[in-house]
Formats: structure tokens, C-alpha cells, sequence
């Protein structure tokens, strides 16, 4: 009995040690905290259950466990979200003051919401594959081994979704200060109706992305243009959005946003990216998504 708890023990302590960077990989694959908790859970499982003689490195054979179980869910995923009501966009990450809001995740702008959406149009293996390199700095031997593919397919993997990524990456380089500033700009216009305010926030490319996953409210499709965008926004905050939702300036997948509750829970959590304007904007309403979101206390 005293080997059998000796081995649970040692198990526990070799799985903590790698819980953050584990977390990490599953959450930048499946952009879903309750996905990634999942595969987090059952990849501990797993690892608990396996024979002594098939773990000859802790690290590896944990994060080959959860690459697979990864890319095994997204395979399947696809068909899901392919069916999807309206847009689907990450579940988001809340942070106050910038702070990790798992205690687990390095904040860095693949965290961002443009970064996970990006994501999704990689294959399983390319995400995985690109997260593991770029992201994570492994060698190829190592992906090799975690994907189940060779160094050379990995290395032509690698190669191809880079190509992708780097013609599409956002790269937003403002000060905390200054996204903040807009990100107060932002609330001001949209909170009075100033309709001429917030176009002069707005980019003329502005794309506003909603996901209410056919729950809550949200707009089937993508808005683009800075008159779409504005009179879309104002005329929800008019007819639709409550009057008597409380507000928390946060901080949304390292990017500057806001929590609505109504009713002391989470009714909204809305995003902004861009420098000295607005390049894009993440409205998630789906209840799903926000499920995971403290609700409202007294002190907030």
C-alpha cells in the first residue's frame, strides 16, 4: 500500500510540476478553458494509470498525452463548429490589472483573441505543430514524437503554417496606457449614443466580431467598415443591450475589455484591439463562455 501511495505521490508532484505548461498547450490549441481543462483532467488520468516501464521522461510523455488528446479534439471539433450558430470566437480569458487569470497561463499576445482565431485556420497537426515550435521553442525531435509524425513532415509543417500566420499575425504594439485610454474613449462614445465619437475611434477597416452561440445576443455574421460597425454598436446599446448592466474594466486575453453583469452574473465580455484607433472588436455573449467568470461581488 505504502509503494502504491509513493507512486501516486510522485506522479501528483511530476504532473503539477508541469500543470501551467500543459494548460497552455491544450488552451492556445482548443481557445476553450473548459476544453483544455478537460483534456488537463484526462490527460492526468491517463498519466496516473500508465505503467512505470512507459514513462521514461515525465515531461514528454504529459505532453504527448495531451497533444494527442488535442488534436484528436479539434478533428472532431471541426464538424461541431462547422455547425455553429453564427461566429465562434475563443472563451475568453479574464485578467484584472494584467494579472495571469489561471494563475498558469504566460501572458503574450498568442493568447490574444486574433491570435487563437488565426489558430483555427491550421489543421490540428499544423496548430500543434506551430504552437510546439514557436510558441514553446520545442526541438523537432520532440514534435516529432507528440504529433506521431517525422522530423522532416514536422519541419515542412512548421514551414507551411508559419507562411500563414505570418501574412496574417496581428501585431498590436500600443502602451497599456494608451489602450486603455481608447479603451475609455470607446466606453464613453458607446455609453452616450455618440455616434461621431466612436467613428472617430473606429479604423476604416474595423471588424466587429460577436459570438452569442445562438444563446444570447450577437450578430450571425462578421460587421466590417466603420459605419457599419458604429451603427451596429449603437443602435444594440439603443434597442437591445439591458440599461442596467454594471461594468468591470479588465483586462481580455491581454487585451483591453470589459466584463458586463447583469444581475451580478456575466452578461458580456467585449475586447478591443488596435493601436491609435480600433482595428477590431470581440463581443462573447454565449452564457457557455462566460460561465467560468467570477460573478459580480460586492466590492467589484
Amino acid at each position: 500500500m505504502r509503494d502504491i501511495d509513493d507512486k501516486n505521490s510522485e506522479r501528483l508532484a511530476a504532473f503539477d510540476e508541469y500543470r501551467g505548461l500543459l494548460l497552455s498547450v491544450a488552451y492556445r490549441m482548443l481557445g476553450s478553458f473548459a476544453d483544455a481543462e478537460d483534456m488537463l483532467q484526462e490527460t492526468f488520468l491517463r498519466f496516473r494509470q500508465a505503467p512505470d516501464e512507459e514513462i521514461h521522461n515525465p515531461r514528454a510523455f504529459l505532453l504527448t498525452i495531451i497533444s494527442r488528446l488535442c488534436i484528436t479534439h479539434l478533428q472532431s471539433a471541426r464538424v461541431r463548429r462547422e455547425e455553429y450558430f453564427g461566429q465562434w470566437l475563443p472563451e475568453p480569458l479574464v485578467a484584472v490589472e494584467n494579472m495571469d487569470p489561471l494563475g498558469l497561463l504566460e501572458i503574450d499576445e498568442t493568447l490574444s483573441m486574433a491570435f487563437l482565431l488565426m489558430m483555427e485556420r491550421l489543421t490540428p497537426v499544423e496548430r500543434a505543430t506551430f504552437l510546439l515550435r514557436e510558441v514553446f521553442e520545442f526541438d523537432y525531435s520532440e514534435i516529432a514524437s507528440l504529433v506521431g509524425e517525422n522530423e522532416v513532415n514536422c519541419r515542412q509543417i512548421f514551414r507551411r503554417a508559419k507562411q500563414h500566420v505570418t501574412t496574417e499575425r496581428p501585431r498590436f504594439r500600443s502602451s497599456p496606457q494608451k489602450q486603455q485610454d481608447l479603451l475609455k474613449r470607446f466606453l464613453q462614445a458607446t455609453g452616450t449614443g455618440d455616434m461621431d465619437g466612436l467613428l472617430a475611434l473606429l479604423s476604416r477597416d474595423v471588424v466587429l466580431y460577436a459570438d452569442g452561440g445562438g444563446k444570447a445576443i450577437a450578430v450571425p455574421n462578421r460587421i466590417e467598415g466603420s459605419g457599419n460597425v458604429a451603427r451596429g454598436i449603437v443602435g444594440a446599446m439603443a434597442k437591445i443591450v439591458p440599461p442596467n448592466l454594471t461594468t468591470t474594466i479588465v483586462t481580455v486575453n491581454r487585451m483591453p475589455g470589459v466584463v458586463s453583469y447583469l444581475g451580478g452574473k456575466p452578461f458580456s465580455v467585449i475586447a478591443i484591439a488596435g493601436d491609435d484607433e480600433i482595428d477590431a472588436i470581440y463581443l462573447v455573449t454565449n452564457p457557455d463562455k462566460l460561465s467560468h467568470i467570477s460573478p459580480l461581488t460586492e466590492t467589484q
